[in-house]
């Protein structure tokens, strides 16, 4: 280690012996012993709604109820897996058009994406991607509106086992909510380093 680092790690050390006792750490094995409890009784993905919602994500179970959303935006252009588009374009309507290729050049053109998920987490509202599922990274990141189609026995109840179920795929992705920031000025932005609106449209 050179001396100058040697030099600011203990004058680092020497400052902080000063301060008062510090508050001891919360317990957190206990508390989330008693979130995971009152969790037991529950259907997941009513947990898994009610979680996403208050991250500012939402959960939705019906492709009208999304299609109508989306119109109310003004979103009717954007990306969608490959593999999903016969299942999208008869429910969504002729209003809207699916390009099932991403043109990294014109990524204004597209409003919305749509790709798979590999799971969902229920305590934390979270939505898992990985790239064994994703076809396209940036249809998932860089459009205004992600939605993710998750399948129902794909959501976990903790993050314990989502962990347990992610295999060895070098790449996952855990979103909790639209992308969101609070470095400027301490006032939080949501849609700065991802999607602004984050959706998981769950399908049986």
């Amino acid at each position: 280690m050179s001396d100058t680092r040697t030099d600011m790690l203990g004058r680092v050390k020497t400052a902080l012996a000063i301060l008062p006792e510090r508050a001891a750490l919360p317990n957190w094995d206990a508390e989330l012993a008693i979130a995971r409890k009152l969790m037991e009784e529950r259907d997941s993905l009513e947990v898994f709604a009610e979680r996403i919602k208050l991250v500012n994500g939402m959960a939705m179970t019906d492709f009208a109820e999304l299609a109508a959303y989306l119109k109310k935006g003004g979103w009717l252009q954007g990306y969608c897996d490959p593999g999903l588009v016969s299942m999208f374009e008869p429910k969504l309507g002729p209003e809207f058009k699916l390009k099932t290729d991403f043109d990294r050049t014109r990524i204004d053109d597209y409003a919305f994406g749509i790709t798979r998920a590999a799971g969902g987490i229920a305590e934390t509202g979270t939505i898992i991607l990985n790239d064994a599922l994703t076809s396209r990274r940036l249809g998932a990141l860089t459009p205004w509106v992600h939605v993710a189609v998750l399948p129902r026995h794909l959501i976990h109840r903790t993050m314990t086992d989502a962990v347990l179920a992610l295999g060895e795929d070098p790449n996952v992705i855990w979103a909790t909510g639209p992308s969101k920031t609070a470095d400027i000025e301490g006032i939080l932005i949501e849609g700065v380093h991802g999607p602004g609106v984050q959706i998981a449209l769950v399908i049986e």
